[in-house]
């Protein structure tokens, strides 16, 4: 395996540090990259996080893969690791890089473009030809919690394998987005499997032991890892997911939580007026589960509330 100039031999374990780029201050950004190779043949795989710098509980789930060494007793493969990929965001406190662009909406990249593009083209040009698949961790975004969930691409076969060896409490269809890392994976023939937990800035521990869950299930399938226990309960399969939305501007609370089965007619939520004069019911509209909602107890007309999947 070659990444960058570096040699790592089966049975060898590195850790490098890619160049990615200068802030304006002459500080570098360095992307550090774990690489775990067994001497037995076998899948790469990618186990990758902070691709948007401010979805915290991402990074603690790779993070922790590596604090209580998973990796260095593989039965067999290798497994590339990369606890951080946006530093300035993550320094920072942000989704995006210096130039205010989406790491995720910028692949494959350009070795002159902007932070986000180097970023990109970074991974592009030195990782993913030496994967095989992979699993990119993310959260919600501002106010939003997402339900611990596997995405995977609509109509790849291996991508549904994948996923429901991961066995998250949701895996979800979902078709890759243009320019974002899975989509330019998928070009190349391997797959991405995304998961999704918790919300940006906060730690859930839900979502951090769902993830790590899921990467001992994929890598026990691939027979790299120990056996490890079954799900508890089985993986619910979803194909159409939409927001809900509020008509009324006022104070949300929350009758029902991310997990849940909801029907028809089901009450939600209210939204309030600040001054205690109306109530408005949220009802649903259809059957399906809650995957993700809103945390933010403020809501304007037309906000997103609830995260439906059928």
């Amino acid at each position: 395996m070659i990444i960058q100039n570096n040699t790592i031999e089966p049975g060898q374990n590195a850790v490098l540090r890619l160049s990615v780029g200068r802030l304006p201050s002459d500080t570098k950004i360095y992307l550090n990259v774990h690489v775990f190779r067994s001497t037995a043949p076998g899948p790469a795989v990618l186990i990758m996080a902070g691709v948007h710098g401010d979805e915290i509980n991402s990074v603690e789930i790779v993070r922790r893969t590596l604090a209580q060494r998973w990796f260095e007793g593989l039965q067999r493969g290798s497994v590339v690791v990369i606890p951080l990929l946006n530093v300035y965001g993550f320094n920072n406190f942000s989704r995006e890089v210096p130039d205010g662009k989406d790491v995720n909406r910028s692949f494959p990249g350009s070795a002159n473009g902007s932070m986000a593009a180097r970023v990109a083209h970074i991974f592009t040009k030195h990782i993913l030809p030496v994967i095989d698949f992979g699993v990119d961790f993310h959260t919600g975004g501002n106010n939003n919690y997402n339900y611990p969930q596997i995405r995977y691409s609509t109509g790849h076969a291996r991508s549904r394998e994948l996923a429901d060896a991961f066995a998250a409490p949701f895996s979800i269809s979902y078709k890759p987005i243009a320019k974002s890392l899975r989509k330019t994976a998928l070009d190349a023939g391997k797959p991405i499997l995304v998961y999704e937990g918790g919300e940006n800035l906060r730690f859930d521990p839900l979502a951090i032991e769902h993830g790590l869950a899921g990467i001992r299930r994929l890598l026990y399938a691939e027979d790299m890892l120990p056996e490890v226990p079954p799900p508890t309960t089985p993986s619910i399969q979803l194909t159409k997911m939409n927001w809900m939305r509020t008509d009324r501007s006022g104070i949300f609370h929350a009758l029902k939580k991310s997990g849940d089965t909801i029907k028809p007619g089901e009450r939600l939520a209210v939204v309030n007026d600040p001054y205690g004069m109306d109530e408005i019911p949220v009802v649903a509209k259809k059957a399906g589960y809650i995957i993700g909602h809103n945390n933010n107890p403020v809501v304007g007309m037309g906000d997103a509330l609830f995260h439906i999947g059928v």
